[in-house]
């Protein structure tokens, strides 16, 4: 068993980064609010929000670059609270990668051995076999203006990643790439984190990217936890309506549950199994992804007939901007092949439907942040 943190809860040897109940103002503006979180040894934790919500306060607090105004940040069970990075075994890959222009690839990734005296022959050999681990034998002698954004990524990695550190924090890591390279950069970081098998903890406001590469997600919204949990557990079962709409984007039709069926509006109606007591009002929350065209089949909850504002064609898929009689927006994203049978062109009415697995229910009463 490990150490305590303070007079907190003792940290097992499964956790190895912990945060308790810390808060961090800038001003009068609140960062964090009374966060309390667990990162397990050797897992890929990711923090996920929109820009302001605390993710990277978050991160800065685990690097030793911030201290909370209150809580305690240990590592390893250590209380880390009031040290500075350097001396916790802690490395960090900054959004804009942060290398030195004047240093070759090989003397970048070397540097920090170069800081601990390690003797010559043992720092050239395990910068090169981090360079080869990388794909980067090649590019040893380059300077990084002669690099491209992948490969300067994968510099600042290795750079940070030969110093073995317990925790490798990732801030942004991959924003400043293209789109296609970005999807390869996400596999690699799981391979290496699959190889490596350290404890990672990235900062994404790109939910794509945290459900590719995670084993758990923290959403946060303006300084809290609103959710934390597997990929699949996030987007399947979302806690409340920020982090549905976050997470993949939804759908929200008010409702009312009544005894013979939810009625929303004259175009719109939900089967009676999918309400609470009669009466109470909620939130039916369906992902563009999950609407139907056409007849519905056994098992449908939700039918209703909107009518196409506008068509987006996605490639792979194409997007249906849709309105209800009371001029309630929907989008719903379908193959290209439906949506060319359904005859949908602006203008058009067209029957939609959703099964019931696919649609969360939120107490309306409760402002939609508490799932039913």
């Amino acid at each position: 068993m490990l150490s305590k943190v303070r007079d907190k809860p003792e940290c097992t040897d499964e956790v190895q980064v912990r945060l308790d109940r810390v808060s961090k103002h800038y001003g009068n503006a609140a960062a964090l609010t009374d966060l309390s979180l667990d990162v397990r040894r050797g897992e890929f934790l990711t923090l996920l929000g929109p820009s302001g919500c605390g993710k990277t306060t978050t991160l800065r607090l685990i690097g030793g670059f911030e201290v909370p105004d209150r809580g305690a940040v240990a590592i390893g069970g250590r209380d880390v609270t009031g040290v500075p990075p350097f001396q916790r075994n802690v490395n960090t890959v900054f959004q804009n990668y942060a290398l030195f222009p004047h240093l070759t690839v090989f003397e970048n990734v070397a540097y920090a051995l170069r800081v601990k005296r390690l003797p010559g022959a043992q720092a050239s050999e395990r910068v090169t076999s981090m360079l080869d681990r990388m794909g980067l034998a090649d590019k040893a002698g380059r300077y990084p203006r002669e690099l491209s954004g992948g490969q300067m990524q994968r510099v600042a990695l290795g750079r940070a990643l030969i110093n073995e550190p317990t925790v490798l924090l990732l801030d942004e890591p991959l924003s400043a790439l293209d789109a296609k390279l970005r999807r390869t950069m996400q596999l690699e970081l799981r391979r290496m984190h699959a190889e490596l098998g350290l404890t990672f903890v990235c900062v994404t406001h790109d939910q794509e990217e945290a459900l590719a590469m995670s084993d758990r997600i923290a959403v946060l919204d303006a300084g809290r936890i609103a959710q934390i949990g597997t990929p699949q557990e996030i987007f399947d079962r979302p806690a409340n309506r920020f982090v549905a709409d976050f997470i993949g984007g939804c759908n929200f039709i008010p409702a009312i549950s009544r005894s013979d069926g939810t009625i929303i509006m004259p175009e719109c109606k939900v089967s009676p199994q999918t309400g609470p007591e009669a009466g109470r009002g909620i939130v039916l929350a369906v992902r563009p992804h999950s609407l139907r065209l056409g007849t519905p089949e056994e098992g449908a909850i939700i039918e209703l007939a909107a009518r196409v504002s506008d068509i987006v064609y996605l490639g792979t898929a194409v997007r249906l901007v849709l309105s209800l009689a009371d001029g309630l927006g929907l989008t719903a994203e379908l193959g290209k092949d439906a949506v060319e049978k359904s005859g949908a062109k602006p203008g058009v009415v067209l029957r939609l439907w959703a099964r019931a697995q696919d649609v969360i229910v939120f107490d309306a009463a409760r402002s939609g942040h508490d799932p039913h």
